[in-house]
């Protein structure tokens, strides 16, 4: 991952933290792909996509998540979830962040 990346990550981690979630694991990875950041919200675990776009040339951030990559993250919290004893609630979200560096956060963006 490019610097730009790790400081979006940064970025968003803080701003999750800031909201009242705590950080569960950063960047699980597996052979089926990562998951940027996992956190819990209450009782709820939350899988965190990141997005930045600092040119809207190609479509913003939240063009970027893709039906390939939603299909990448589901497979990937399923593995995570398989280490688990039992089944916690689970939400994915997307922290998208944009040329101004505003972070965007959408609780639920996949609706699964």
């Amino acid at each position: 991952m490019n610097r730009r990346g790790v400081q979006a990550e940064e970025q968003a981690l803080q701003f999750l933290l800031s909201q009242g979630l705590q950080l569960q694991e950063r960047n699980y990875t597996c052979r089926l792909g990562e998951i940027d950041l996992i956190l819990r919200d209450g009782r709820t675990l939350v899988f965190v996509e990141v997005r930045m776009r600092s040119s809207g040339s190609f479509g913003g951030a939240a063009e970027s998540i893709t039906l390939r990559k939603r299909a990448r993250l589901l497979a990937v919290a399923r593995h995570y979830l398989a280490r688990k004893r039992a089944m916690p609630l689970c939400r994915f979200d997307a922290v998208l962040i944009e040329s101004d560096g505003a972070p965007k956060w959408i609780k639920d963006a996949f609706g699964e």
